[in-house]
């Protein structure tokens, strides 16, 4: 029988799941919306593309057009921000980059809503 390898020995993996990253990033740079309802629409069509777990919890779907939670937005103290990909690449170039320093190598995947 072989021996027990001790744990520091073993291969290490992480799984990062950056929830509601949109949401998380506009946060990033405006802390007023930490705790309020926020909703990240996209510039096409005006759909909610990312929803923070507040919105989640007033059961706002991805997807859900703004035409349609806008006579709701004031009631629920919801937040509808446009979305700034250029913003949300530089956040996760940052995120991979420092996760990056911990980690021979990483695998990156992206579920698009």
């Amino acid at each position: 029988m072989s021996k027990p390898v001790p744990m520091r020995q073993m291969p290490q993996i992480a799984h990062v799941d950056v929830n509601c990253f949109y949401a998380s990033a506009e946060r990033a740079f405006d802390p007023s919306l930490e705790g309020r309802p926020l909703v990240v629409l996209s510039n096409n069509d005006g759909c909610a593309v990312t929803r923070s777990p507040e919105a989640k919890a007033l059961g706002i779907a991805t997807g859900e057009p703004w035409f349609k939670l806008a006579p709701r937005a004031k009631e629920w103290g919801l937040v509808a921000k446009s979305s700034n990909y250029e913003l949300y690449g530089d956040i996760s170039a940052r995120v991979m980059e420092l996760l990056g320093r911990y980690s021979a190598w990483l695998e990156v995947y992206i579920l698009y809503p």
